[in-house]
């Protein structure tokens, strides 16, 4: 047999189509295009309607457009991921997750299935309607390059312990956004708790299998880190993340998600006129 030369362009086209054939089927960490050919789709999900479905090594990111009432569903099934989540209005990326406001508005720092994800002008950008994990962190954010070189002796976002922040900035890239536009993330699957005396305490993993799903509420773009969580305090660890989305339909307000909070009603009210306004609702 004779052996592919890159030196030319028609070898190296015929070197790279080998290689894409010998990892089909052998690679478990990368999206399937197109999302239909997911292998094994939730059983309440047509797998007609999927837009996205990836899974996202230890240590990698992931950034994915969606429509409003899309679902997003991650699942840690090695009970070793840590999803940190930044999210965006996908038709003015400016507005964005404000993690503050959404634990001062919802009064509510743990935050789960029947929560909101606000942004900094009081509306919605996202909707958690299911989590089996019940593990998740809206207080430390994630990991940055200084803190991981200190820890691990190496932050870097190609590294072997990548810090959240580097992988953010490459995944906000891709969208023209830059360091500048990383608020504080969220994270779910590594669960911390303050106790009595105000102190965290890291929980870790709810164990394998366990999902969150948000429901976008509008245009909505996600960023998604899985890398270590910042109070970890094993040695690096950080088992793959699986990403799936689905078309579906916007929050209505006969939903009860409207009226379970005064806060949240208001929240959907300011998002409803806003879309109206620009035509998108």
């Amino acid at each position: 047999m004779t052996a592919t030369t890159t030196g030319t362009t028609a070898g190296a086209r015929e070197h790279a189509r080998a290689q894409e054939a010998a990892a089909t089927g052998t690679v478990d960490t990368m999206p399937t295009r197109p999302a239909t050919g997911w292998p094994s789709p939730p059983s309440e999900v047509d797998p007609a309607t999927l837009v996205h479905a990836e899974t996202v090594a230890g240590g990698g990111y992931t950034h994915l457009a969606v429509a409003r009432g899309t679902h997003v569903r991650l699942t840690d099934h090695r009970g070793d991921a840590c999803a940190h989540v930044l999210a965006y209005r996908l038709d003015r990326p400016w507005e964005r997750l404000n993690v503050a406001d959404t634990v001062k508005v919802q009064w509510q720092v743990y935050l789960t299935a029947g929560h909101l994800l606000l942004s900094d002008q009081g509306r919605v950008l996202a909707s958690i309607v299911g989590d089996t994990s019940g593990r998740q962190d809206a207080l430390y954010g994630t990991t940055t390059r200084a803190r991981n070189d200190e820890r691990y002796g190496d932050g870097s976002a190609q590294g072997p312990t990548p810090a959240g922040r580097e992988l953010f900035a490459l995944a906000a890239a891709k969208h023209d956004l830059s360091r500048r536009d990383l608020p504080p993330s969220i994270s779910f699957f590594q669960g911390v708790r303050i106790d009595d005396d105000g102190r965290p305490v890291f929980e870790g993993s709810a164990g394998p299998g366990k999902a969150i799903t948000l429901r976008a509420e509008v245009p909505l773009l996600l960023l998604v880190a899985n890398t270590a969580h910042p109070l970890d305090p094993r040695a690096f660890i950080s088992t793959p993340l699986e990403v799936l989305a689905w078309r579906g339909e916007p929050t209505r307000d006969t939903d009860p998600l409207w009226d379970a909070a005064p806060e949240g009603r208001r929240a959907f009210v300011n998002t409803r006129e806003d879309l109206t306004a620009r035509g998108i609702a």
